[in-house]
């Protein structure tokens, strides 16, 4: 039995030995049940891919997306409007795996700008009311989506992402299934997410700042009730989420997959990793770790030990509604951080789930299986909320 890595994100291997791209290809297929690429466009373009090569990943996956495009706008000519925004979202979707390994800066923002296009098309052409926003904060903005239930009182979850996410993907991971659940759903970037690096907008250790903004807005502008607004977060959102918790007073709940209050602690293990294996990483953990180092703002890797050690939540904060989800086969950092904040937080009513192989999704943040997440969230909040959704 192997012995589980401090940077595995993944119990077994997938499609491709390269591990980083074997992550975000099973990211790339989860999304298929929501709108993105299906099993056999996903593994049409990763047959086209030279493994660990990290331009041959992007020219793939843009390629596609351009062609998924074109068919959106042969059919949209057709006058096929449902199917032109399925293969538009679809488009959107493989522009959106594309910057997954493109070059920090002007590579990255054109694939970005691309799939910030696509996505209200689709939404337009699906008939989805997607309501676009930008909160202010800090002399900017951050960028996001409402999605309106149709129920009025439905209560409202505001979902955080993590280190590779843009708030339009959030819609299609859970958003989507928790919309179709009761809830009405808002999606948001927070600073170094989506392309808010490249505004001099980096990850900030007081996340409960910029996620306090979006709150706001969504309080004065869309109308969501203080008590009827939970906030969920993914992989590093995991920890943005857990450190708001402490401090934001509006929220009725809490959801980390995973909870995950010191980040520098994976930190310094994918770093050492990275020491012991100098030479022999790929093209594509390499391109990997440096958009990582670009989004925390760091201009050494010094810099960004010093800016991740600030990043920490404490668990005595949290008296809110926690539910913590585990999957078994991610990082035993994650794991185990995870276990000891859910052991930890005082919260009257907190629940832990744990999903192993069997499930399906024992991987990070279930990326095996968002169906499973979506269950587990939303079945948490209807027994919280007494919503009576389905």
């Amino acid at each position: 039995m192997s012995v589980a890595r401090a940077d595995q994100r993944l119990s077994r291997k997938y499609f491709f030995d390269d591990t980083d791209m074997d992550l975000f290809f099973m990211s790339a297929m989860s999304l298929g049940p929501t709108g993105g690429l299906d099993i056999g466009q996903a593994f049409h373009v990763a047959s086209t891919i030279k493994d660990g090569d990290p331009d041959s990943w992007v020219k793939s996956f843009h390629d596609y997306a351009m062609v998924l495009d074109g068919q959106a706008s042969e059919w949209k000519a057709r006058g096929w409007h449902r199917q032109a925004g399925e293969a538009r979202l679809k488009s959107f979707a493989s522009f959106r795996a594309a910057w997954q390994f493109a070059k920090p800066g002007a590579e990255f923002a054109d694939l970005v700008a691309k799939q910030r296009a696509q996505f209200p098309k689709a939404m337009q052409e699906l008939g989805i009311d997607a309501r676009f926003f930008n909160a202010p904060y800090a002399g900017k903005s951050l960028p996001g989506a409402f999605f309106q239930n149709a129920s009025a009182d439905a209560p409202v979850v505001l979902v955080i992402g993590g280190a590779d996410t843009s708030f339009e993907d959030l819609f299609l991971s859970v958003g989507r299934g928790l919309l179709e659940r009761g809830f009405s759903v808002a999606v948001a970037d927070l600073p170094g997410q989506g392309l808010q690096q490249a505004q001099g907008m980096y990850w900030e250790a007081e996340a409960e700042k910029p996620i306090g903004a979006v709150i706001d807005l969504l309080v004065e502008r869309f109308g969501a009730r203080p008590g009827r607004i939970a906030l969920m977060g993914l992989s590093l959102g995991g920890y943005f989420v857990t450190r708001a918790a402490g401090y934001e007073q509006r929220l009725g709940g809490v959801i980390a997959t995973t909870p995950f209050p010191r980040p520098n602690e994976l930190f310094a293990a994918s770093v050492q990793s990275d020491l012991a294996n100098a030479g022999k990483q790929t093209a594509a953990a390499q391109r990997a770790r440096q958009v990582m180092v670009w989004k925390m703002g760091a201009t050494s890797v010094q810099d960004f030990h010093d800016r991740g050690a600030r990043m920490q939540a404490d668990p005595s904060l949290v008296t809110v509604p926690f539910l913590s989800i585990i999957g078994t086969g991610d990082s035993p950092i994650f794991v185990k951080q995870a276990r000891e904040w859910h052991a930890a937080i005082p919260s009257q009513e907190k629940c832990c789930v744990e999903l192993d192989a069997a499930t399906g999704a024992d991987g990070h943040c279930q990326v095996q299986n968002r169906l499973r997440l979506v269950q587990e969230v939303s079945g948490w909040l209807d027994g919280l909320w007494r919503t009576g959704a389905a």
